[in-house]
């Protein structure tokens, strides 16, 4: 048996881990974007500045450390976070899902949160650059995206329970299909019935809007991939080298 606590503690280093991974990854994919987002952001305050000759406000926080420290805090701090929110996750899920090992649950586990977490609520709401967002809709937008991460994952427990269900009588293979369509049917529906939110202005760059969205949903995917990966490799070996030691009865 694993305890709860060793989980956790791995979660979390796993986590940390994985908040490297999504560092690293945006800072050669994502601070492009941004900082292209940001230029224009300043060309079209300089278009419509008359009043002012020089001298604007200064940063609070330069861009390069935001792009450093800031960026790595975040990345790591939300790295640990889930991890440990995966360990409990993967606790739940090992052995209620199937005739899995560690490694293929935690596989299934890290698909399952970034399908769930990260793909399904971009698809609704996806994230955009500096100069696209109104601070005036920021709470609603917040608060939309979240409700879309909190139905995705209720909606994903559903499908796997009616999955479950349909095994007996359908067979892995299709109820696995049906749990999936069931899945997908539902959440479209839910995303045509809530609210959009475009705020995207005129003449923005698509391509730099498309890269942004692309790298930010690609941080998201190496951060779920390096948890699920990491921990079930990690975990199976710990089960693996226990065995080993454990007396036969």
């Amino acid at each position: 048996m694993l305890s709860a606590r060793s989980l956790l503690v791995r979660g979390m280093l796993v986590g940390l881990a994985a908040g490297v991974v999504a560092f690293l990854f945006a800072s050669v994919f994502g601070e492009g974007p941004v900082g292209q987002a940001i230029d224009v952001e300043a060309a079209h305050a300089a278009a419509h500045t008359h009043t002012h000759a020089g001298g604007g406000e200064h940063e609070l926080v330069s861009r390069t450390v935001q792009s450093t420290i800031g960026l790595a805090t975040a990345t790591v701090v939300y790295g640990v976070a889930l991890g440990g929110l995966f360990a409990l996750a993967f606790a739940v899920a090992y052995g209620r899902i199937g005739r899995f090992g560690a490694r293929a649950t935690a596989a299934l586990v890290g698909l399952g949160g970034f399908v769930t977490v990260a793909f399904v609520p971009s698809l609704k709401y996806p994230a955009n650059p500096p100069a696209t967002g109104n601070p005036d809709t920021l709470g609603q937008r917040t608060g939309l995206f979240f409700l879309m991460i909190v139905i995705a994952v209720a909606v994903g427990l559903l499908a796997i329970s009616f999955g479950r269900w349909l095994y007996p009588r359908w067979g892995g293979w299709n109820a696995t299909i049906l749990a999936a369509v069931a899945f997908t049917v539902v959440i479209a529906v839910v995303q045509l019935a809530l609210p959009t939110v475009s705020e995207v202005p005129d003449g923005f760059p698509a391509l730099v809007l498309w890269n942004f969205r692309l790298a930010s949903l690609g941080t998201q995917l190496v951060t779920w991939a390096t948890l699920g990966l990491l921990f079930g490799a990690l975990t199976e070996r710990q089960l693996r080298v226990r065995s080993v030691f454990t007396p036969a009865a």
